[in-house]
């Protein structure tokens, strides 16, 4: 019989990626923890979906005892109420079954003193729940994601966002210093080593995944190579940054509809900052692509390619 996981927020975003290559591995059961249950889309995942109250952590306990759940994953969305995943940590902690939980995450083991930025101080809290509890965890640390840079022919459940470099629009706003690298991961790449994970005996407290690393400059550079076109490229000071504003890129005109511009750049310019200070560039010692050399990630390059190659 499999060892089970659940999955909570498996079918859209990084979630729906981590799913698919859990069920592709085979080792393990997938179960996903969801609001309500699409039978049509448990069939295309191959999982059972069960409907979960995040907001009554004992009824989260009984389906995790009741399946026998060894593991949680969760990958619940950035507009998720910060409760929703203290309950359910709170619930896995309680289960006498399940032992193993990897936060959503998925980016960054963020520092205290990274805790200015909004989205770092949520999961600094999430970190101090885990803490306070028996359960071995680990953060899944990916840096950036790829994807973004593959719209819209590459295959992801991630929402479209432009960031630093917008290839449709030919143009750059490199953030900060310019040779400051930042690692970047395809989440189809994030969903294979998350299989692989699994399946550790000992999970170390940060388990680290590098699909690529790049400066901005470099990054754009292969932009250019793979479109065959010159990139209209221009540096956003630090004070620029902290000010709350970026250079505005064509595509961002698209997004203001759903996300007024004041809002948008300073969620960005936030982003440049940590760009800035290194926080998304790791060396480790030890990655899961050295564990698992099974598993090719996919390069910036190839990212491009799909996207964007004529």
């Amino acid at each position: 019989m499999s060892p089970v996981v659940a999955v909570a927020g498996g079918t859209g975003s990084i979630g729906r990626s981590v799913v698919e290559e859990i069920v592709a591995d085979g080792k393990f059961e997938v179960i996903v923890l969801s609001r309500k249950i699409d039978p049509e889309l448990e069939k295309t995942l191959g999982a059972r979906i069960l409907a979960v109250d995040y907001s009554n952590p004992d009824t989260i306990v009984a389906l995790l005892e009741e399946n026998r759940v060894d593991a949680v994953i969760s990958a619940l969305g950035g507009r998720s109420p910060p409760e929703q995943e203290h309950g359910l940590i709170q619930a896995a902690a309680k289960s006498t079954v399940t032992k193993r939980y990897i936060p959503s995450v998925w980016g960054v083991k963020y520092r205290l003193e990274d805790s200015w930025f909004p989205i770092a101080a949520s999961k600094l809290a999430i970190f101090d729940a885990l803490e306070g509890t028996d359960l071995e965890w680990t953060v899944v640390a990916n840096g950036f994601f790829l994807d973004y840079w593959g719209v819209p022919k590459i295959k992801t459940y991630l929402s479209p966002m432009t960031l630093v470099l917008d290839v449709a629009g030919k143009k750059a706003a490199i953030p900060g210093n310019q040779n400051k690298p930042v690692v970047f991961t395809y989440t189809g790449d994030v969903g294979k080593f998350t299989a692989k994970l699994l399946t550790l005996d000992k999970w170390e407290p940060v388990s680290y995944v590098v699909g690529d690393r790049l400066t901005w400059e470099e990054f754009v550079q292969i932009a250019e190579e793979v479109t065959g076109e010159k990139f209209e490229v221009t540096h956003d000071s630090i004070e620029l940054l902290k000010s709350g504003k970026i250079t505005e890129l064509p595509s961002h005109v698209y997004a203001y509809d759903f996300y007024p511009k004041e809002a948008l750049q300073r969620m960005l310019s936030q982003f440049g900052i940590l760009f800035d200070q290194g926080v998304f560039d790791f060396q480790p010692e030890q990655t899961l692509n050295d564990l698992f050399p099974e598993v090719k990630a996919t390069s910036a390059r190839e990212v491009l390619e799909i996207g964007w190659k004529k």
